[in-house]
């Protein structure tokens, strides 16, 4: 059997958990509208749904590290499952309180638990193979992330803002009792979705614990033996700039990937569109995303270094943000949208290229890099306030993604080349 075959099988396992993991990040876009009227929020509120996700990968991170340093991939993975059903597990309580922190908690602990996971999984298949094809490997897992995130927006997008106008029209002409009783109704949409979802994942967290998934030893990995030279002498992470650049990197690169969906929804309807239309713009960023994935397999390595890629992408994104900003309506909703394609590859490119080299420092490196998805709750609160405050011309909060795709631009062109904080590198 050739090395190649060998990762069919946990490549399998893995993205059977991207498409979980994906299942539950996506959501968000759902949420943070569908949340907006039952809970009764404003922009900058909705979007503390991704704030309590996104803030777990920075409060959790490190400890998920020296769980897995103890535990193990495959271990840590199965517990990561765990503590994502907890997290799914408090919507059922806070649905019948109606009650947005206690929402918002049952949010932080399914992010502290797809920590866990994702920093099991991104190094696993990141080691798993040869350093050349780690954007290809990521890039498959891409696709099961994005293909579960376009059945959660239809399946659940269907069922939570089904009614979203017709809500809308109802408790603006209501008194405060019947506003109350319509919304107590409507919060209650979640609890039959979650229940499935609960039980689906304590179901893989058993599957994945019994399974053969083989341990990986980053120290014997192919990657870390073709680049072994680089940074061989080093004591600390930390000596590692262009991990360090990376880490960057992935932070403003949530805002990339993160504002085409979960902030659609919100810009839409700034620009005048109604929530039922804005619905199926999550489902054409995921499928921008989704073609951006198929393109980075095809793409990267053969035809494309993974510098190049991530070069094209910025550059790619960079336009398209500008285009946006000095345009209107439907078309500038669809510049932004068409942002997602290239946004898609970032997360593979830049675990592929900061993740080089690290030896015994990859599950560390992975934890710091996981830690950077935080700007993924960062991002669309200043998104909301943006569009908040600029209500006259909305396209202004778009140029927020301006400045990340020329922080991207850098690392593309000159960052990752930084492997040492030597001049002599």
């Amino acid at each position: 059997m050739s090395k190649s075959r060998s990762y069919y099988y946990p490549l399998a396992v893995i993205a059977s958990l991207f498409f979980v993991f994906g299942f539950l990040t996506w959501i968000s876009g759902i949420l943070i509208p569908y949340f907006q009227i039952c809970l009764q929020l404003s922009n900058v509120e909705a979007s503390l749904v991704a704030f309590a996700i996104y803030i777990a990968y920075f409060t959790f991170s490190l400890p998920s590290a020296k769980i897995l340093q103890w535990a193990g991939y495959k271990k840590g993975m199965a517990l990561g499952l765990v503590i994502m059903a907890v997290g799914t597990l408090i919507f059922i309580p806070a649905a019948y309180l109606r009650a947005f922190p206690l929402f918002l908690i049952g949010l932080f602990v399914t992010g502290s638990g797809t920590t866990l996971l994702q920093a099991a999984v991104n190094p696993y298949v990141a080691v798993i193979g040869p350093i050349e094809s780690t954007a290809q490997r990521i890039g498959f897992m891409g696709l099961a992330n994005k293909l579960a995130g376009i059945i959660c927006i239809t399946l659940l997008g269907s069922v939570f803002l089904l009614d979203a106008d017709s809500i809308i029209t109802q408790i603006e002409g209501a008194d405060a009792g019947a506003v109350t009783a319509i919304l107590d109704d409507y919060v209650l949409k979640v609890v039959k979705p979650y229940i499935i979802i609960t039980s689906v994942l304590l179901l893989l967290a058993v599957l994945v614990y019994f399974s053969r998934l083989p341990e990986v030893n980053e120290s014997d990995s192919e990657q870390t033996k073709e680049l072994s030279n680089i940074g061989s002498q080093k004591s600390t992470v930390f000596q590692y700039p262009h991990l360090l650049l990376g880490v960057l990197c992935l932070f403003v690169s949530t805002a990339c990937e993160g504002l085409p969906i979960d902030g659609i929804i919100i810009y839409s309807r700034a620009l005048g569109i109604p929530i039922e239309e804005g619905r199926v713009y999550i489902q054409y960023s995921l499928y921008a995303m989704l073609l951006g994935y198929i393109a980075s397999v095809v793409l990267i390595p053969k035809y494309l270094t993974q510098q190049g890629g991530m070069l094209l992408c910025a550059v790619l994104g960079l336009i398209l943000s500008l285009a946006s900003f000095y345009t209107e309506g439907v078309v500038s909703i669809y510049l932004l949208i068409f942002t997602a394609f290239g946004a898609a590859m970032l997360w593979g490119l830049i675990w592929g290229l900061s993740l080089r080299g690290l030896g015994r420092y990859t599950k560390i490196g992975s934890a710091i890099l996981l830690m950077a998805v935080v700007g993924g709750g960062i991002f669309p609160l200043i998104f909301g306030r943006l569009i908040d405050v600029n209500t006259t011309y909305p396209q202004v909060s778009v140029l927020l993604l301006v400045p990340c795709y020329l922080i991207l631009l850098f690392y593309a062109v000159w960052g990752h080349k930084y492997t040492s904080w030597s001049r002599n590198r």
